[in-house]
């Protein structure tokens, strides 16, 4: 297939294989942009119901715009054989960082949170992925998780195969299901929910279920259910219980076990009722985690969570606004009441005049708090900033580096009040001459002893 064009698409290189088809990495010749295209295996499309749901999914698909969603451009044909173009993403599967062992906890719940809310945006439009798994999870150099392959899940479901009710039939079910598509989807097996594997119909909540199981594969480096065959497996999903994750290893909080059991409760309706509510519970634990006191919820935290669910703005979006508004009160008041003007002074102007040397200097000061939580992770050599963008070099930048630095720089952005964002690059190539280029051409935040 290599330098043969599809339709306006410019094939370059096979990227990957596997049970789903094939995936080329290719040109866009009209719009001059790589894409990822993926041809799936003739027997997936072979049924014309079957192409028909997979045509309407993947198009449906297609109108989700997330920052954690991989876009899909197109689908179409070539010579009867059906393909997906996708948005390619650099960077590495959570499979291959969970293998490598580059996820530390926080790093993990960073992903899971950017994949729940994700999840949450295909949701409200009414996609459902089916087959959320490690390997449908990329992480970005820029430490961004992408959900792939949303529009293909479909097609693992044979037409007519799913019940609307638990019946006898189910350990049955799960061991056809494993003999017929053990060699095929093994990997998709592992991250089935209870009703998938017992042939029942699925909604929004079978993804949360597989995110549960991704998340623990995270935290603990082992997925909660095995078996010694397929069928086994899936019996393990469908009946048996998980063995806490608190339980596998040490110094895990209690908080995140309450949030992954959730997620892996048998019954669908005992599990979360939507992906955001999963996300702000992973925001949660994250900030216990990252404060290190264990306990509720502060009452701030917990007022800013319910504001942003209302109203997803930043504080630059309303304080203006709200500053003009409080001028143009004073000064009317003034001219309604000339003799009010002197406690005004006193009761107005000095706390406005703190509160605007306070946020005259937040950009700064945002930056100072950035770079304290970054000098933490003992692979950072350098921090330092020439006008909105931070540089942060490292010893090795792995997965859970990137992850937390680009995690970190979000939350300042995100908080930030006025002025353009930052941007932040990690860094572990830097040569002895950048290294002083660096030192002498730019605002230098953080040096550790030995770089």
């Amino acid at each position: 297939m290599q330098g043969r064009t599809v339709k306006h698409y410019r094939i370059e290189e096979t990227l990957g294989k596997g049970g789903m088809g094939v995936v080329y990495r290719a040109v866009d010749t009209r719009l001059e942009r790589p894409v990822a295209l993926k041809f799936l295996p003739a027997e997936f499309t072979r049924d014309p119901e079957r192409k028909r749901r997979f045509f309407q999914e993947a198009r449906a698909a297609s109108a989700v715009n997330h920052p954690a969603i991989a876009q899909v451009y197109d689908v179409d044909e070539d010579d009867g054989a059906a393909f997906m173009v996708m948005e390619l993403v650099a960077g590495k599967t959570v499979r291959k960082l969970v293998e490598n062992r580059e996820l530390d906890l926080l790093g993990a719940l960073e992903i899971a949170g950017q994949v729940a809310s994700g999840l949450a945006c295909a949701h409200e439009a009414g996609i459902v992925h089916r087959d959320i798994k490690a390997e449908n999870i990329m992480v970005t150099p820029d430490g961004h998780a992408k959900i792939l392959d949303f529009g293909l899940a479909k097609l693992l479901e044979p037409p007519g195969a799913a019940r609307d009710a638990a019946s006898a039939e189910d350990i049955s079910h799960v061991e056809t299901l494993a003999r017929t598509q053990a060699g095929m989807v093994l990997g998709t097996l592992r991250y089935m929910s209870p009703e998938q594997a017992r042939g029942l119909s699925v909604d929004h909540r079978s993804d949360l279920f597989s995110l549960g199981i991704v998340l623990y594969e995270m935290v603990t480096g082992q997925p909660p259910f095995t078996g010694n065959s397929p069928v086994d497996t899936l019996h393990a999903i469908a009946f048996e219980e998980t063995r806490p994750v608190t339980a596998l290893k040490a110094n895990l909080p209690a908080s995140l076990q309450r949030v992954i059991g959730r997620c892996l409760r048998k019954r669908r309706e005992d599990r979360y009722p939507d992906a955001r509510e999963l996300a702000a519970d992973l925001k949660a634990v994250q900030r216990e985690v990252e404060s290190g006191i264990t306990g509720a919820t502060p009452l701030t935290a917990r007022l800013q969570d319910a504001l942003r669910s209302l109203r997803d703005v930043t504080p630059g979006t309303w304080f203006v606004p709200a500053m003009a508004a409080a001028v143009g009160a004073i000064v009317l008041l003034v001219i309604l009441r000339p003799d009010a003007w002197p406690p005004l002074v006193f009761g107005v102007g000095l706390p406005a005049l703190f509160i605007y040397r306070r946020f005259r200097h937040r950009r700064r000061h945002m930056l100072r708090k950035f770079t304290a939580k970054v000098q933490k992770l003992p692979e950072v050599r350098m921090v330092s900033v020439s006008g909105d963008h931070v540089t942060v070099v490292a010893d090795k930048a792995l997965a859970k580096t990137y992850v937390r630095v680009n995690a970190l720089m979000a939350s300042v952005n995100t908080n930030m009040f006025f002025g353009e964002p930052f941007t932040v690059t990690v860094r572990d190539d830097v040569s002895p001459d950048e290294t002083r280029a660096l030192l002498t051409g730019s605002d230098v935040l953080f040096v550790r002893d030995d770089a």
